[in-house]
């Protein structure tokens, strides 16, 4: 009797979205369809058109360069960042409080704040590059189709350093140390006291953390839309803009419910490929 609470809010708002998303996918869910209250099932053929548009295959390849260009970023200046905190100095507590600060702004607020931020006439970061004469013009940081991608994958690790540095010094807080003084008596450096000693113990929250990132990142909606909606020349258009695109905007619903199941597919997959050679590399 204590799970069915936990249970049943579990399936009224996660179970039931899910399996009403996978319905609409294979039927033709549009807006007539809230007032006529039909919705023709025609199997598959949302997912062909969504699969086979020119659309589909630019926002996926944008969704994985984004999302591996975040995680990278992510992990390793959290990972960095832990191991700085690891040790202890004065005010370490207070700056780490303060960089929790972008994971606890609302994504909206922080979007904004970096599209004036990144603006290129009035944003102050051209503002200051041009002021310590480093560029003679203003870089177009959102309207360049070559620097709006890399613009908001930036700003996404800028969000998800504070989560990873949080859980990575969690981790780091159950490594024994009395191992660090057996390697620094045994004339361990620090390179190779983090190689054979904090990295192998670290794997386990590693694991659980690159899962996270992907599962987080791949969905990653509120960023993109509030910076560059998509833009330019659908240069940051992902899945997950390309689902609200259509669900939200053209009311497309059973081809956006299709698009949104492509993208908890992807990330499902990922998730269960790495889970399983991370811990074939363990068992080895």
């Amino acid at each position: 009797m204590f799970i069915v609470p936990a249970a049943a809010y579990l399936l009224l708002f996660f179970g039931y979205p899910i399996v009403k998303n996978i319905v609409m996918s294979f039927q033709q869910y549009s807006i007539t369809t809230f007032y006529t209250g039909a919705a023709p099932f025609v199997g598959l053929r949302n997912y062909s058109e969504i699969l086979s548009s020119d659309l589909f295959s630019e926002a996926l390849l944008t969704t994985v360069l984004f999302t591996a260009g975040s995680i990278f970023g992510q992990f390793v200046l959290g990972l960095a960042f832990a191991l700085f905190f690891q040790r202890s100095f004065p005010l370490g507590r207070v700056l780490r409080s303060l960089l929790l600060l972008p994971w606890l702004l609302p994504l909206v607020a922080s979007g904004t704040t970096w599209r004036w931020m990144l603006d290129a006439d009035s944003g102050v970061v051209n503002g200051a590059l041009r002021g310590l004469r480093l560029l003679p013009s203003g870089v177009p940081w959102l309207t360049g189709t070559s620097q709006a991608l890399v613009s908001v994958t930036l700003i996404n690790v800028w969000v998800g350093i504070p989560f990873n540095t949080t859980i990575l010094y969690g981790g780091l807080q159950d490594v024994p140390t009395h191992l660090y003084e057996a390697a620094k008596l045994d004339g361990a450096g620090p390179v190779t006291t983090f190689r054979h000693v904090t990295w192998p113990l670290l794997r386990p929250v590693v694991s659980v953390v690159l899962v996270l990132d992907v599962v987080y990142t791949v969905k990653v909606l509120d960023i993109i839309l509030t910076v560059t909606g998509g833009g330019p020349a659908n240069a940051t258009e992902t899945i997950a803009t390309l689902s609200y695109e259509l669900s939200f905007r053209q009311f497309e619903f059973g081809r956006g419910a299709a698009m949104s199941t492509v993208l908890v597919v992807v990330s499902l997959v990922f998730a269960l490929v790495y889970l399983r050679a991370n811990r074939r590399a363990q068992s080895g």
